[in-house]
């Protein structure tokens, strides 16, 4: 409205602010857990891409299922995903040190993170300081010295870090590492008074030098053709070579044991920690789980999940608003096995039947490219929820992540072949087949939840409907943080109608919701009758949502009605 004039003829006219709008979260953010080459260790890190995973956790390992998981979720459309990797170090007498140390110089180092990745670190110090750099920083030259580090790894890189000091200064050399590298850290405390630093190498490096320098030697005692001279050099370049082996072979660094549900994912006091699974506590958001096998069975690694671990994992999902991906266990060798095992009231073989969770059978044989590509057994739960993914990107969360379409890329068989009949015995009981059909492929031929067995009625029967509410509740809490401390009466519901009812409405419009008009397909209610006087002196406004819900159209009837006698007259 028109207010008091600031100068002649010329008036402030307060406008109220536009409509809020409310964005729809990512759907197919997938966390995986479990144990990697390297990285860092209990804290979730965003990747979106294979060779991401590979430059920050080592790519496939043989001791791991986890880096499998994450090939086939990229594989098959997935975009985003969060790493969270776990390490048990070795225990008991003659344990291998976690990190691997290196000194260059006299500038002592520790690895940044567990494994024996470290191995292939290189560190050079320098001392090739200017005076007026030193000045900047009130010190003088022999206080400050160049550190280089090198990983000659698989997707090494290189770090350099100038003007450096023991002295308290803005670069004292723990604190720059700490914050700026991904390589190394600095180990152990500080000698008093700090001593001047040293130039030189790490060992390795130092020996490697060495090497190059007495390979030199030889090539010029070739040309100049002395054989004695010739013998002396060769000598000393066999020494050398010798010299390099032994230096990378005192670099001792373990890359842990396998993991343990107690010890690794739910150790004590986790959650107030966050580490384990419930590391999941420093990600903003993800929307599926996945935890690859690591559980030895019968002698072999990666072959299960603890129930336990399931179970707990599966209420974390409910409390996070996303989907846990089970893997069928490693003993369901056939369909008979399977439905026994699955059904059996006195014997739990899963660990949930949790609306927010999902298994999927049989596992999936493709080639180890760790092992001369020789055809092995792999959990199903990164290929399906890259197809979560796909399917969500290219249809919406609404529409079930299965069917013709839903195929299973990079897999060119799978550990049980299902047929009609015996896929009609498991999708009852609300577990999803992974079926090879023909023309389409390898394909997932089943859209339940945990809790999709007809004899549950329950209203979170299909995945699709789950997700969608999940999608719906998680996009409208965050939409509506905008609404704390505003004054809670009629204008505020009705901004929150017309805010909560724009977002329906283009999801209606996009096909999420069953019905022809928005009458039939979704409601939105905020007002006196939802929130009361009571609830408005509590502090409290309440928001009720409806929709209706598309349902997978699993079982197709086709009836055929003969006709005869039907003469023309």
């Amino acid at each position: 409205m028109p207010v008091a004039p600031t100068y002649p003829g010329v008036y402030v006219e307060e406008v109220p602010s536009g409509v809020r709008t409310i964005t729809g979260v990512a759907t197919s953010i997938t966390a995986f857990i479990g144990r990697t080459l390297r990285g860092p260790v209990n804290k979730p890190w965003t990747i979106n891409g294979f060779a991401d995973f590979e430059r920050v956790f080592g790519g496939l390992w043989v001791e791991s299922a986890l880096g499998y998981a994450v090939r086939d979720f990229f594989r098959n459309g997935g975009a985003q995903a969060i790493i969270v990797r776990l390490y048990h170090a070795e225990e008991g007498g003659g344990a291998q040190s976690s990190k691997l140390t290196l000194t260059a110089g006299n500038v002592k180092l520790v690895a940044a993170y567990e494994g024996s990745w470290g191995k292939g670190l290189r560190a050079t110090a320098d001392t090739n300081i200017s005076d007026d750099a030193a000045a900047m920083l009130g010190l003088t030259a022999g206080d400050l010295f160049n550190l280089t580090i090198t990983d000659t790894g698989p997707g090494g890189s290189t770090e350099q870090f100038r003007n450096l000091s023991f002295k308290e200064s803005a670069r004292r050399v723990d604190r720059v590492l700490e914050g700026q590298s991904r390589l190394v850290r600095w180990d152990g405390a500080f000698p008093d008074p700090p001593p001047v630093v040293a130039s030189g190498s790490d060992a390795v490096t130092a020996a490697e030098n060495d090497l190059k320098d007495k390979k030199k030697a030889l090539a010029e005692a070739i040309k100049g053709g002395d054989q004695a001279a010739i013998d002396a050099a060769q000598q000393a370049a066999d020494q050398a070579e010798q010299a390099v082996v032994t230096a990378t072979d005192a670099l001792v660094a373990s890359d842990g044991i396998a993991l343990t549900y107690a010890a690794d994912f739910s150790p004590p006091n986790a959650q107030q920690d966050k580490k384990g699974l419930y590391a999941l506590e420093q990600a903003d958001l993800f929307n599926l789980l996945c935890i690859p096998p690591y559980v030895a069975t019968d002698g072999v690694s990666n072959r299960d999940v603890e129930t336990a671990l399931v179970a707990d994992s599966a209420a974390y999902c409910e409390a996070r608003r996303a989907m846990l991906i089970v893997d069928p266990p490693s003993g369901w060798i056939d369909k008979s096995t399977a439905k026994a095992q699955f059904i059996d009231p006195n014997n739990d073989v899963i660990g949930t039947r949790s609306k927010n969770a999902a298994l999927f059978f049989p596992r999936l044989r493709q080639p180890n490219p760790k092992r001369d590509n020789q055809m092995e057994v792999f959990a199903p739960c990164g290929a399906v929820a890259g197809i979560f993914a796909r399917t969500d990107t290219q249809r919406g969360v609404w529409k079930a992540p299965a069917g013709l379409e839903a195929t299973l890329v990079g897999v060119p068989r799978l550990s049980v072949s299902l047929t009609d009949q015996e896929n009609g015995e498991l999708n009852p009981h609300g577990i999803n087949a992974l079926r090879a059909m023909p023309a389409s492929g390898r394909v997932i031929w089943g859209a339940r939840t945990l809790q999709g067995d007809d004899r549950l009625a329950s209203e979170w029967k299909y995945i699709p409907v789950r997700r969608l509410a999940l999608y719906l509740e998680e996009s409208l809490y965050r939409g509506t943080h905008w609404v704390v401390f505003e004054p809670n009466d009629e204008p505020l519901w009705a901004q929150i109608r017309l805010n909560v009812g724009a977002f329906m409405h283009n999801l209606f419009r996009q096909g999420a919701f069953q019905g022809t008009t928005p009458r039939d397909a979704y409601f939105v209610k905020c007002d006196k009758e939802s929130t009361t006087q009571n609830d408005v002196n509590l502090g409290v406004v309440n928001i009720v949502v409806g929709f209706a819900p598309l349902k997978p159209a699993e079982f197709v009837i086709i009836k055929i009605q003969q006709m005869a006698g039907q003469i023309e007259t």
